[in-house]
C-alpha cells in the first residue's frame, strides 16, 4: 500500500519552512546584516547613508535593499523625492537582538567585546539597552514596579509611571510590557510599549541624547542626577 501526504497536510510545513530559509537567506550577507544594524537605532534611513554605514556602492546597496524588502525585513517609505528606509518593526529589531546574543555565544566566560559606549546605553529600536538600561530594569523589579515574571506593570508600578509623565498606550498592537534580552549584558532590559514610552520620555526630559547617525545614547548630566533620584543609579 502506497501512502500519500495530502496537499492539505503539507502545505502549511512547506510554506513556514521555505519562508524560514528566505529569511536566514536574507540575513546570510555582512552588508545586509550591516544595514540591519543600522536601522537597529529606530530611525529611518535612505539608501545613501545606508550604502556609507556599510561601506558598499550605492548600486549594490539597492539590490540588498530589495533583498530586504521582499523579505519584510524592512519597510520604505517615500517622501518628496526621497525614499526612507527602516525596520519592518519591534519583531525584527527583536529578532536583530537575539541574533547578536547567539552571535556572540562562547563556551567559556565571556569577556565583552562590545565597545564601552554601546555596552553602556544604546537604542534596541524603540526601547533603551545596555548596562543602564538592565540596571533600570533591575531597579524596577526589585522595587516591585514589574510583576516577578517581567511580563506586566504592578499597581504600584503603573503609580510611578504615572508619577514620572510616561504615557502607556491603552491599547498596544505589541506587549505592553516584556523582558527583552540585552546580549551586551546577557540580562534583560525592559521592552514591549512600556520600554518604548519610558524611552520615549527619557529624550523628552532630554536626560539621554542620541549620537546622530549611531545607536549609542549619552546619559546628560541633568540625566545623571534625575537617574540617580529615581532608580538610585550611578553613571559611568
Amino acid at each position: 500500500m502506497t501512502l500519500l501526504k495530502t496537499q492539505c497536510a503539507s502545505d502549511p510545513n512547506d510554506v513556514l519552512e521555505t519562508s524560514m530559509a528566505m529569511v536566514a537567506s536574507a540575513l546570510s550577507d555582512p552588508s545586509r546584516v550591516s544595514i540591519l544594524c543600522a536601522l537597529m537605532d529606530g530611525r529611518a534611513w535612505t539608501a545613501t547613508e545606508l550604502s556609507a554605514v556599510a561601506g558598499i556602492a550605492a548600486s549594490t546597496t539597492s539590490g540588498h535593499l530589495n533583498r530586504l524588502l521582499s523579505n519584510n525585513l524592512v519597510i520604505c517609505l517615500t517622501q518628496g523625492r526621497h525614499r526612507y528606509y527602516s525596520l519592518a518593526g519591534h519583531h525584527i529589531a527583536g529578532l536583530l537582538e537575539n541574533l547578536m546574543g547567539v552571535s556572540m555565544h562562547t563556551y567559556t566566560a565571556p569577556s565583552p567585546s562590545t565597545p564601552v559606549y554601546l555596552r553602556y546605553a544604546r537604542t534596541c529600536y524603540d526601547h533603551l539597552a545596555g548596562e543602564l538600561a538592565v540596571d533600570i530594569y533591575e531597579f524596577m523589579l526589585r522595587e516591585k514596579w514589574l510583576n516577578s515574571d517581567g511580563m506586566g506593570l504592578t499597581p504600584a508600578g503603573k503609580t510611578h509611571f504615572e508619577k514620572l509623565g510616561i504615557v502607556l498606550n491603552t491599547r498596544p498592537r505589541r506587549k505592553p510590557v516584556c523582558p527583552c534580552l540585552d546580549w551586551s549584558e546577557r540580562r534583560f532590559h525592559l521592552g514591549g510599549d512600556a520600554g518604548s514610552a519610558l524611552m520615549t520620555l527619557l529624550l523628552k526630559k532630554e536626560w539621554i541624547m542620541r549620537v546622530p547617525g549611531y545607536r549609542e545614547v549619552n546619559l546628560t548630566e541633568s540625566g545623571k542626577v534625575a537617574l540617580f533620584r529615581l532608580f538610585n543609579l550611578k553613571a559611568i
